[in-house]
Formats: C-alpha cells, structure tokens, sequence
C-alpha cells in the first residue's frame, strides 16, 4: 500500500511542473505586448519599460521561467500588479469562501447523488428511476447561471428565505453562514449531484446483476444489506473517480456562481484580475486550482487501492 502511495506521489511532481509551464506561458502567449497591453493607451516608453522588467520581460524565457518556479517553491506568488499587494495574501482573503462554497456544494451533491442514484437502481423503471432521468437531462441542459438565477428568485426574492448574495464568515454565526451559502451551494451541486446519481445508478445496476448479489438474497440476506454492505463497496470505484473528476467542474462553475451571487471568493478574484489584465494574481488562482485540482486526483487514486486490495498498478 505505500508503495503504491509513494508511485502515485511520484506521477504527480511531473504533472505540477507541466501545470506549471502551462500557467507560466499564460502570460506570454497572450496575444499582443503584455507589458503594452498593462500599461495601457496613455503610458509612456518609461512606464512600460518599468512594467516589463517587474514581469521579466527582459529576460529569456527559460530563465524567467526557473526563477518563477523558485519563487513559487517558496510560496512567492509574486506581487500584484494592479494592487500592489501580494498575489498570497490577496489569495488568503479569498479561500474561506470558495473553500466554504465548494465543501458545502460536495457534502450536497454526495448526500443526494449517492442515495438517489441507488434509490433509482434499486427499481428500474421505477418512479426514482424516471426522475433521476428528468433530473439529469435538466441539469445537462441548463446552464448553471440561468439555476442560479432560478433559485434566486424564488428563494430570496418571492419566498424571501434566504439571502441573494454575500458571504458570513464563520465567525460571524453559523446561522448566517450557512444561510448565505445554501442557495449557491445548491445551485453549484445542481449538476454535480445528477452526475453522482448517474454513475451511481449504472454502477449499481452493473453489481446488482451479479451472482454473488443473487446467492446473498437466496441466503436470506436482507435487502439493505445487499445494498449497502455487499452493492454498494464494490460499485464504489466508479462513484469515487465522477465525485473526483467533478471537482473540476465546481471549480469552473465556482467562478460563475461567486459572480452570480456576489461571494467575495477566488471566482470573483479571478474574473476582477482578467478584466485588470492582472497576470501574477491571474497565474496564481489558475496554480491553485489545478493544484487542487491534482490533490484530489490523487486522494481517488490512493482511495482505489483502499476499496479494492487488487489495485496496485
């Protein structure tokens, strides 16, 4: 086991330092003089020479390269340029949020995904079953503003239940905020939670089908037992890897939902820097979250190896 855990580890350095070429060139592959295109219409010669040598522009692409990473092996995100502050500390600001936004959105998705989606295999063709289908169908088609938008104003503005927009902190109650979070939450979860049911649902029928389920309902075996003690463990590969692979898609619809209901987070962060054309605070967020993103990828696969003894490639 920790051996494996160990090769894991080691497949991942590699990916971070690809991420973090990628996030590198985000800079120098935008169309145009960044150094030109920051200082704007009005800057003289002088002004766009000071903001080329604070980007090092003036140096060769690997060495400006190997010296970033250096710094960001340091925790040295490098300074904003609209702001002047530190890309680190302006990050710090904005974590509680998303990561607020983004726990509560997986706690949601998971503890509807997974019982619906074995509520939905359990009858086949069942009322489950044929709602799981409309709710899949519509949260694929939707687009998730347009969810959000929903719920604010039927949540906040006719029903006037919870809050449309901001964001406590903990500090502040648990009541507020929990209550500011919940409808973006559950707008971020509304696709999310279909996909868990999706996979789930097919995951469970796979394993329902087999013989050993079969030889456990002769024995006697009561029927939540066979679902959750024999059903549900060997189905859990497939539910693990699409609550994995989806956190990808709360960290793309977290940009969307923090705009939509005005949660100070890392979305708005990201989107204010681009509209400033504020690259280090920019390649910062875009680091973190492919970061984050890899974490978790490999948080699934060592969990493999902890469901499944066979797994040790």
């Amino acid at each position: 086991m920790l051996g494996y855990i160990l090769r894991r580890v080691g497949l991942a350095i590699p990916v971070m330092l690809v991420v973090a070429a990628v996030v590198f060139s985000l800079l120098y592959f935008t169309p145009g003089d960044p150094a030109l295109i920051i200082a704007g219409d009005q800057a003289t010669a002088a002004d766009i020479a000071k903001i080329r040598v604070a980007l090092g522009l003036n140096q060769p692409p690997y060495i400006r390269f190997w010296s970033w990473l250096a710094r960001i092996a340091q925790g040295d995100l490098g300074l904003s340029i609209f702001t002047g502050q530190s890309v680190r500390h302006m990050i710090s600001q904005r974590l509680e949020p998303t990561l607020s936004l983004l726990g509560l959105s997986v706690l949601i998705s998971v503890g509807l995904g997974v019982p619906f989606g074995i509520a939905a295999a359990r009858r086949k063709g069942g009322f489950a079953d044929r709602f799981l289908t409309v709710f899949m169908i519509s949260s694929l088609s939707v687009p998730i503003f347009v969810t959000g938008y929903i719920l604010a104003f039927v949540f906040a503005s006719w029903l006037r239940w919870l809050p449309v927009q901001g964001f406590s902190p903990v500090e502040a109650g648990m009541g507020a905020y929990l209550s500011k979070l919940l409808l973006p939450a559950s707008t971020l979860s509304f696709l999310y939670a279909a996909l868990i049911a999706g996979v789930t649902r097919t995951s469970m029928l796979a394993v329902l089908s087999q013989d050993y389920i079969r030889t456990a309902a002769a024995k006697g075996a009561g029927e939540l037992r066979i679902l959750f003690g024999h059903a549900l463990k060997n189905a859990a590969i497939p539910i693990v890897t699409i609550i994995g692979s989806g956190v990808a898609t709360l960290i793309g619809g977290a940009v969307v939902i923090e705009n939509v209901f005005a949660i100070p987070g890392l979305g708005r962060l990201m989107v204010d820097s681009i509209m400033h054309r504020d690259y280090p605070v920019i390649q910062g967020v875009v680091l973190l979250s492919s970061a984050a993103y890899v974490v978790v990828n490999l948080i699934v696969d060592v969990s493999y190896a902890a469901l499944d003894p066979r797994i040790r490639y």
